[in-house]
């Protein structure tokens, strides 16, 4: 339900296939794109525990939480967080923890992740994301500047194979909180 997610006022758009703006600078991502990230995260996937970098309205967070056992997701804006925890309780979504962290720091305390989804452009792959990576995981992560690609990156021991899929546009990753 998209609709849930995004502001009343444009709740006539909320399946469109377009991110729309949710505040704060930020969007929710087109459906086509989340559906694909979901995609190429959970193929062949063990499907426990999942980090999300970028919780903003919480759509992309609900539907990894019908597919995984435990989702863990950070979110750097303190005010788009606490209205995604609103709608994880009105939807009785009991398996989602969340953090109030600067996302390129991850969340160690959980570490390690089968699977990693990234849902803002940093302008490279953050260190700490590779090694809160399972072996055998997959993480799947917008990367660069005004040019982005996004990219699978799947741990093989202590290798790391990267696959470019396609070109992308989301919101840069910041530092810090707010």
């Amino acid at each position: 339900p998209r609709h849930i997610f995004v502001d009343e006022a444009l709740a006539s758009r909320a399946y469109e296939d377009t991110a729309l703006p949710i505040g704060h600078g930020q969007t929710i991502s087109q459906p086509f794109i989340v559906a694909k990230m979901t995609e190429i995260l959970l193929a062949g996937l063990a499907k426990k525990k999942v980090l999300e970098v970028g919780t903003g309205s919480g759509y992309q967070t609900a539907v990894l939480s019908r597919l995984v056992d435990r989702v863990f997701s950070v979110e750097r804006i303190s005010p788009l967080q606490n209205q995604a925890r609103e709608r994880f309780y009105q939807l009785k979504l009991n398996n989602i923890k969340l953090k109030h962290s600067d996302g390129s720091w991850g969340w160690d305390d959980n570490a390690p992740y089968d699977g990693i989804i990234v849902t803002c452009a940093p302008e490279q792959v953050p260190e700490n994301l590779l090694t809160q990576l399972a072996p055998g995981g997959r993480l799947v992560i917008p990367v660069g500047g005004a040019s982005q690609s996004l990219r699978l990156i799947e741990r093989n021991g202590n290798k790391f194979d990267e696959t470019e899929l396609d070109a992308v546009s989301f919101v840069p990753l910041l530092g810090g909180q707010i």
